[in-house]
């Protein structure tokens, strides 16, 4: 094994047998983490296992998301999830504490474990050296319960980074030119792992940033190594006991090679409506911009804030643009208060938001009617951002704060000389995470008259005839699916009630029509589901009545979220097929269960008198958890 991802893996293989690229493979995992908005259906799955306790090494409840207290809803959450992390076993971050990448990244994330995260930016501790992969809630509540983690054998496609990056340039703008030459499905069933002589001269928040936004691309997880940069880092939060050394032992047995010169590399940015659409800032140059916004998973760490302060030091931000900042962290937002750089912030004109997600998902600062929004976020979906005329760009904090002072699109290197970053001591304080008493067992959950059952879970029929509810073009997003935004979010735990926004953008019809034909199949075009892990994308149609998707390719989280939901997960055998089915459609599949066990499953049109097959691509165990109706009804089928 040469890889890094290779040694993590072969390390927590519950099978004997090496797999090849592609193969069903189950992994012990370490670690999870859980955020609030996916966090407290997890959490009503793990119940519905019926285990007493985590069987992890280390489980996390994160707040994070769902901030915004404008009724009960969201604070009742929050203390369900304080309760249900008391009786399981699980640590809980309070709401305040930060964004669960940064914070886990800071205090809990080790090289060579692995880590599964009910959000699709878990690979952001892939900057520590962690076998680091984003999943649904009900994944992650099986892995709580010592249950393997299902994924197929990724590809290792080893990025070599040469060089060292210009002034004013960063990491952000790496992953930027990685998504612009590979596109947002380009990492689909890979894990991108990071190596030579470029890798040393990034610092780990930096890395982490480059992990982070290999969720954009796809990819199941994005990887460093654990070297003398990973031991300084973890030196800085006095875990250096954690660290240690995990390398790539050659290059020559990678299944694919990129290679990037660092110092080529200049500012960037996503136009929209997707992370890919990517130019050279230098191009957009004086365009006017209304809004710009730092902060997120991807770009609040210690480094990044610091860089936009110094820019700013003395400096007033344009009168034309509204500015915010999101420190990732307790942590982060403490140790700038008490250098200075907060102040040089608020003077220069800054709003300071808390430390949580935010307008990243749509909890606040939706800009204004038609505006032009800069973000140092990872997604710029169209409507993400609260405001569905806006649009949103994704930049770098460097890149940030030069526009933040113009007013319009603007090159960072002409800020002059790069400020050096002054090396601080960080302030460590956990005393916002609540360490789980040894025996939770008397601990009394409370739940919220917001938080509902479970949808009726029923094993797989084998004979379906339903109509064509909706018909989807390519790069149909989770939050094309299942909006974000401070209307919806707080509904997480309340499937009925969040089943009436299922599509609502895109056809404020679907889920009226959805119930009145007692449901039916979805179609859809290429790398369906992208984006988000959130699971509600599966429940919330099944709840609806949705038997089956039917699409061109899938995303790898939506395809196993459906699976474990007990919803069909089909491919076009022959992508030409799609072009002849209509929205309104009768479809009947006949001997589906059968279908399903061979992967392969005739399907009739019946408004159109024609016949076609689909493949039904799953692993043995996949295809016996889809056929019990899911994966809570195969655990308990199978004891």
């Amino acid at each position: 094994m040469v890889s890094v991802t290779e040694k993590i893996l072969v390390q927590h293989l519950v099978e004997d047998k090496l797999p090849e690229a592609g193969d069903e493979i189950n992994i012990r995992i370490d670690q999870t983490l859980t955020q609030d908005a996916t966090g407290t259906m997890a959490y009503l799955e793990f119940e519905a296992l019926g285990i007493p306790k985590v069987k992890t090494e280390l489980s996390l409840s994160y707040v994070d998301h769902n901030m915004l207290q404008t009724d009960f809803k969201n604070a009742d959450d929050h203390d369900y999830l304080k309760s249900v992390a008391a009786k399981y076993g699980v640590y809980y971050s309070r709401p305040g504490n930060g964004i669960c990448h940064q914070v886990h990244l800071e205090r809990f994330a080790a090289p060579g474990k692995t880590l599964l995260g009910s959000d699709s930016h878990t690979p952001t501790a892939g900057g520590i050296g962690s076998l680091a992969i984003g999943a649904g809630g009900l994944d992650v509540a099986l892995a709580m319960g010592g249950a393997p983690f299902i994924l197929n054998m990724p590809k290792i496609v080893g990025v070599k980074l040469t060089g060292k990056l210009q002034s004013w340039v960063s990491a952000k703008d790496v992953i930027l030119e990685l998504l612009k030459m590979l596109k947002v499905k380009g990492g689909v069933g890979k894990v991108l792992e990071y190596f030579g002589p470029g890798v040393e001269t990034l610092s780990v928040p930096e890395r982490a940033t480059i992990t982070n936004m290999g969720a954009e691309l796809g990819a199941t997880s994005s990887i460093f190594p654990s070297d003398e940069q990973t031991r300084e880092y973890l030196k800085t939060q006095g875990r250096e006991d954690s660290w240690k050394e995990l390398k790539a032992d050659s290059e020559s047995d990678f299944s694919e090679i990129i290679e990037l010169d660092l110092s080529k590399i200049e500012p960037n940015v996503a136009q929209p409506h997707m992370p890919d659409q990517v130019c050279k800032v230098s191009e957009l140059e004086g365009q006017k911009v209304n809004q710009v916004i730092v902060g997120s998973c991807t770009n609040s760490s210690y480094r990044d804030l610091m860089i936009v302060a110094l820019a700013l030091k003395g400096k007033k931000v344009h009168s034309d643009v509204s500015f915010c900042i999101l420190p990732g962290s307790r942590q982060v937002y403490e140790t700038i208060a008490r250098n200075g750089a907060l102040a040089d912030l608020i003077s220069a004109g800054a709003r300071i938001l808390e430390s949580a997600c935010g307008p990243c998902i749509g909890m606040g600062q939706a800009p204004r009617s038609g505006a032009i929004t800069v973000r140092t976020f990872n997604r710029n979906f169209k409507g993400r951002c609260g405001t569905q005329d806006a649009g949103a760009y994704l930049v770098s904090p460097e890149t940030a704060a030069a526009i933040a002072l113009n007013s319009v699109f603007t090159d960072p290197r002409k800020l002059g000389q790069t400020p050096a970053i002054p090396v601080t001591d960080l302030v460590v304080d956990d005393t916002m995470i609540i360490e789980p008493p040894s025996d939770g067992s008397g601990v009394e959950i409370i739940r919220g008259p917001n938080i509902a059952p479970l949808p009726e879970l029923k094993a797989v029929e084998d004979e379906i005839e339903k109509e064509v509810l909706l018909k989807t073009g390519d790069n149909v997003t989770t939050d094309h699916i299942m909006p974000a935004g401070a209307k919806i979010l707080p509904l997480r735990s309340n499937i009925p009630a969040i089943s009436e926004y299922v599509y609502v953008n895109v056809d404020p019809d679907f889920p009226k029509r959805a119930k009145e034909k007692n449901g039916g199949f979805i179609i859809g075009g290429e790398n369906y589901g992208q984006g988000s892990s959130r699971e509600h994308a599966a429940i919330a149609p099944l709840y609806l009545g949705v038997k089956a998707v039917l699409v061109k390719s899938f995303a790898r989280i939506h395809k196993a979220n459906l699976v474990n939901w007990g919803i069909v997960p089909l491919e076009f055998e022959d992508a030409a097929s799609y072009d002849k089915i209509d929205q309104g459609d009768v479809l009947t599949i006949t001997n589906l269960r059968e279908g399903i066990k061979n992967g392969k499953v005739k399907i009739s049109n019946k408004s159109k008198g024609t016949e076609f097959n689909a493949v039904c691509d799953l692993g043995d165990k996949s295809k016996d958890i889809l056929l019990a109706g899911g994966s809570i009804m195969y655990a308990k089928s199978t004891g």
